[in-house]
């Protein structure tokens, strides 16, 4: 029985962190204002890309290099979902495009891209099969060295690749910056009302881009999380699931709080796989629990929208393009 609890944790962990990797990086990106529904698309390009850069490296050796091996498919991921939010940005900052229509396109151009490349990358190489990596998958997935010397502690919460750890580590980072610094003060008042932000010096678009762009890096992690981690270095077409909507979900329920996000992740987590350990489910009651982080979140909403706290509040201008010349 506490066997089967402590491996309940760790699957939740597990499910947990491209949702945590999602959800921070999309409340960077609200905090400025910005409604970027296209993180599931950002989340798919940056699988793809660091997919991409890790079997281009592989290819390019018969030796590879740990370090690279690690480095060059982060790097390409945080480049691969950084475009994407940058062209988010382009459109609905400098354009002034309907951030939503915007995002929902950006999740379907992600993940319609990733979709092109993870079934085709083999054949521009006249390969034939899928991608593996199972050699960068590995470096991803070494656990920390101690971990197997803590017994069943250490197997639940020690066990995982660095990303893990950085998934965590990135959310406390961004609660600490939005809260305690000059900088994060700034871009939540771009946030609440550009306007009087405006007015008072702050330079609005840079916030707004440089958050968004941020937000979706981060994001992207997830990711690379699922391909590298996850999976093993493996792609699969449209084998991320409806995580990106779950990120999003997750910002929701953790009330924009980046610190908050970590334990509401891996509370979706759990919700997300529970069925796996509740034994003679039909395929339908499988899929109702499936609903459960849906549902949850609709919750939280109505009883935030009822309570009226304002610290609960999402961002006052989120969802609303800026225009300077009505300030």
């Amino acid at each position: 029985m506490i066997g089967t609890i402590f491996s309940f944790i760790k699957a939740a962990i597990i499910q947990g962190i491209p949702l945590l990797f999602g959800a921070t990086g999309e409340i960077i990106t609200e905090k400025s204002g910005n409604l970027n529904l296209g993180i599931p698309g950002i989340m798919y390009m940056g699988g793809i890309s660091g997919i991409v850069g890790g079997y281009l490296y592989e290819r390019s050796t018969e030796n590879p290099v740990a370090v690279l091996c690690i480095l060059i498919p982060f790097l390409s991921c945080l480049l691969g979902s950084a475009l994407m939010a940058l062209i988010y940005c382009f459109l609905t900052i400098t354009l002034r495009a309907n951030q939503n229509v915007t995002g929902l396109a950006l999740t379907t151009f992600g993940i319609g891209v990733g979709n092109f490349f993870g079934g085709s990358l083999l054949s521009f190489f006249n390969q034939s099969g899928s991608i593996s990596l199972l050699t960068t998958g590995t470096y991803y997935k070494t656990p920390l060295p101690f971990a197997s010397k803590l017994g069943l502690f250490g197997d639940t919460f020690l066990s995982f690749g660095f990303l893990a750890y950085l998934a965590i580590i990135l959310a406390l980072v961004s609660s600490w910056f939005l809260n305690r610094t000059r900088s994060g003060l700034n871009l939540r008042a771009v946030g609440e009302n550009p306007a009087t932000a405006d007015s008072a010096g702050i330079n609005v678009t840079a916030y707004k881009y440089w958050s968004t762009i941020i937000g979706g890096a981060i994001a992207g992690l997830g990711g690379l999380y699922f391909v590298m981690d996850y999976t093993a270095g493996a792609w699969t077409n449209d084998g991320f699931g409806d995580r990106g909507w779950l990120a999003i979900a997750i910002v929701i329920f953790a009330l924009w709080k980046p610190k908050s996000a970590v334990l509401s992740s891996f509370l979706f987590g759990g919700l997300y796989i529970i069925c796996v350990y509740i034994p003679n489910l039909s395929s339908s009651s499988k899929e109702l629990i499936k609903m459960l982080p849906y549902l949850v979140t609709i919750l939280v909403l109505a009883f935030v929208s009822m309570k009226k706290k304002r610290s609960s509040q999402p961002p006052e201008s989120l969802g609303i393009n800026y225009f300077r010349e009505e300030r």
